[in-house]
């Protein structure tokens, strides 16, 4: 796929890709890539993918930032 060929590394994507029996996503940062592959940094670890089995693939904006929930009780 060219565009995961061109982005710069780092850049957070989200590709999906055919797997037996189907399509699954992988949604992180863009950390590597050869001829054949390129390697997405999940929150559970590295995802190798094939160019060939992308099926689509678009960089996405960064991750929200988490609301702490560790603040005082409402005033009822």
């Amino acid at each position: 796929m060219k565009l995961l060929r061109e982005l710069p590394l780092g850049t957070r994507v989200v590709v999906r890709y055919r797997i037996e029996g189907g399509f699954t996503d992988a949604l992180g940062d863009l950390v590597a890539r050869n001829d054949v592959s390129c390697t997405i940094e999940t929150r559970r670890g590295p995802v190798v993918v094939a160019f060939d089995a992308v099926a689509l693939a678009k960089p996405v904006p960064p991750p929200p930032v988490r609301k702490s929930g560790g603040g005082p009780p409402p005033v009822l």
